[in-house]
């Protein structure tokens, strides 16, 4: 996967190198900012509310609002929300 498959971040780009599964290991699907510990930071379970949620941190950390629009776009279609 290139892809966090929650928030569609590219896990190259992941800080931690990605999220950690609950024996501590690394997930090779997840973020470390979408997944830790074996469990998701955000417990909701609509894509569209979420994609919402991630739309509106990007733009607050100003990023240009059609930006973070095509950044967010594919999350309804990822792995945690189909």
């Amino acid at each position: 996967m290139t892809r966090c498959q929650s928030c569609a971040m590219p896990l190259s780009k992941d800080p931690d190198g990605g999220g950690t599964n609950s024996d501590g290991s690394r997930s090779t699907e997840y973020c470390s900012l979408c997944y830790g510990d074996g469990a998701f930071y955000y417990k909701g379970t609509d894509a569209l509310e979420y994609q919402r949620f991630v739309y509106d941190m990007l733009v607050k950390q100003g990023w240009w609002k059609v930006v973070a629009w095509l950044a967010t776009r594919e999350i309804p279609r990822l792995k945690r929300w189909t």
